[in-house]
């Protein structure tokens, strides 16, 4: 998902103050990178990396893991923000070129001459082997979505070692493809991984050993690699410490020997870390902005991380009490109008983030964001929130909107739902983050005010999306109603924003079952059609039927970087990028 990203989720920091730093970041990750041998890079609070094979699946939906994965293995196609726009960054790629065919029902991919760690070519066979893995366990991966990548490939042809063709079910727009699903293969070392037994047995196999964090460290299966950086160390707390591949041979060699990834529990410990010059390359919250001036007087930048994310909570439209509540759109419209996205946006993010009131990152210009998602089609208005409630079939009893009028009439409470239905909501929401904590509970305040009642429960944010999946009602699984994992962005898109894996039906980060047979054509459209018009239809249509709880879109983090530490652009897909971290003072 970058897509799957699939992309990737992000998430940020802050639990409550005074809790120390993980016990994997002790040692010689505590003391400052004076000898310019090596960096101390922060991770986010709470969002440690758990998963290395280069291959997502639902429940590691993480954007370190997939930084990480990229370090170790290199993308065929490396479309991102790393150079400081999203464009395809060939310095980082196993691929040299793309060459569609006329019509754009398929494309001819040409291979670097690159090898493996251990000295063995990197093939077009590689790049079939993660083809054929794919199209064999495709309801697992998560960048699956019925219908695309792998369902549109309909072959992979093989010309010699260093090309291939890819054919399509039909034409597609070749900017979409290829930074939409082209982006999302990675050549693997079939040498090394293929084990026999055919592809569902390998998908198992490397499943299984991607589940053993303690064993990364000396599993051989880890060892071959394409990438700039191997894993030295990998702690199942969290800390990760990379260090150069002498065998490298791409477009990105690391200046830095040694790559030092800190987890933490808090972004006060966090802070505290920076304090004591032990972090590098760290992060401070949007309530900190006003000790931007101790952090410069130590020797630090201050520097804002633009993503290019939608903010949002998703409902569950299957959970079995409310989910027939969700499904009735006056009651969906409700519930945003009860949302100041502008006073979250100014006072919980300190002025950092930007109303988000659709499908399409509004933080960045664009020629996607539709007239309507751009107008804000739902105002604050907790006045009008009631109005619809009252105006199909609730009443207010004791503090909370109850449903006095049930049926399927325009005055009505709606299909599915009960007489006695209370609106109460509860979210399972990320912990760590002050931020997340200060917004859910203005939020809370502000639909108490529309009559809704609204519940929080936090996680850390890989037990949010492990224990917010896709479900059907019948599961117990599906007793989640509202998931949030987004203090800094709930999704990050490629260079172009559709809703392949959000909205369309059965995507594979539909994570709240959202359905509607327009959309899907519209998300249909988006990807076949040369035109940006087809994205705002597309942005206009999802801002208008809220699949979502839209909320402000935040910088990915605000950056505090030792000074002398350069060479990059903070990529707006909320990867990083050590190969091109360099000690240039």
């Amino acid at each position: 998902m970058s897509p799957a990203r699939t992309r990737l989720l992000a998430g940020a920091a802050a639990l409550s103050a005074g809790t120390s730093l993980l016990a994997g970041c002790s040692g010689s990750s505590g003391t400052p990178s004076g000898s310019r041998e090596s960096v101390n890079y922060a991770l986010p609070a709470n969002f440690t990396p758990n998963w290395i094979l280069p291959i997502g699946t639902a429940a590691h939906l993480n954007t370190n893991n997939i930084s990480i994965a990229n370090t170790l293995w290199e993308p065929l196609i490396a479309y991102d923000g790393s150079t400081g726009k999203i464009a395809w960054n060939k310095a980082g790629s196993v691929a040299t070129a793309a060459d569609f065919a006329p019509d754009n029902k398929s494309v001819r991919i040409t291979l670097g001459d690159r090898h493996w760690s251990d000295g063995k070519p990197i093939t077009a066979r590689d790049v079939e082997f993660w083809f054929d893995l794919i199209k064999a366990n495709k309801t697992e991966w998560a960048g699956y979505n019925p219908g695309q990548a792998p369902d549109n490939w309909t072959s992979f042809k093989t010309e010699d070692d260093r090309h291939f063709t890819l054919t399509f079910d039909k034409a597609y727009n070749p900017q979409w493809m290829l930074a939409n699903e082209l982006s999302s293969i990675t050549p693997l070392p079939r040498h090394a991984w293929d084990k026999g037994g055919g592809a569902k047995k390998v998908w198992a196999y490397l499943n299984d050993a991607a589940k053993n964090i303690g064993g990364y460290e000396k599993n051989p299966l880890w060892k071959t690699i394409s990438g700039p950086y191997a894993v030295k160390s990998y702690s199942t707390a969290g800390k990760v410490v990379l260090t150069a591949n002498k065998k490298y041979d791409g477009g990105e060699k690391p200046a830095i020997p040694t790559v030092n990834l800190l987890p933490f529990t808090t972004a006060e410990a966090e802070k505290n870390a920076l304090r004591s010059g032990s972090v590098d390359y760290g992060y401070i919250e949007a309530t900190d902005l006003d000790q931007k001036d101790g952090f410069t007087a130590q020797g630090y930048q201050v520097k804002p991380w633009s993503g290019w994310a939608i903010t949002y909570m998703p409902y569950n439209f299957n959970n079995p009490a409310m989910g027939p509540v969700f499904k009735q759109l006056y009651a969906r419209q409700a519930v945003q109008h009860s949302i100041d996205q502008d006073a979250l946006a100014e006072v919980v993010f300190n002025g950092t983030a930007v109303p988000g009131h659709g499908p399409v990152p509004q933080g960045q210009k664009s020629d996607f964001v539709s007239p309507v998602q751009k107008g804000n089609p739902y105002p604050f208005s907790t006045t009008t929130a009631r109005k619809l409630l009252t105006g199909h079939g609730w009443r207010e009893q004791g503090g909370v909107m109850t449903c006095t009028d049930p049926g399927t009439g325009a005055s009505q409470c709606g299909a599915g739902v009960e007489r006695g239905t209370r609106f109460e909501m509860r979210v399972l929401s990320q912990s760590g983050s002050t931020v997340t904590d200060n917004m859910m509970s203005a939020i809370q305040s502000s639909l108490a005010r529309s009559g809704i009642k609204f519940s929080i429960r936090t996680a850390p944010v890989n037990s949010v999306l492990s224990q917010t999946p896709q479900c059907e009602a019948s599961q117990p699984v599906c007793k989640w109603q509202l998931s949030f994992f987004g203090t800094a962005g709930s999704w990050y898109f490629s260079a172009f924003p559709t809703g392949d894996s959000l909205f369309r039906t059965g995507g594979g980060s539909n994570f709240g079952n959202y359905s509607n047979p327009e959309v899907d054509r519209l998300v249909s459209a988006s990807t076949t059609s040369g035109s940006t018009k087809a994205v705002r239809d597309y942005s206009a249509a999802v801002a208008k039927d809220l699949p979502v709880i839209w909320l402000p879109e935040p910088v990915y983090q605000v950056s505090v970087v030792r000074n002398g530490l350069g060479g990059f652009a903070q990529d707006s897909l909320a990867n990083f990028h050590p190969a091109q971290w360099k000690w240039t003072g």
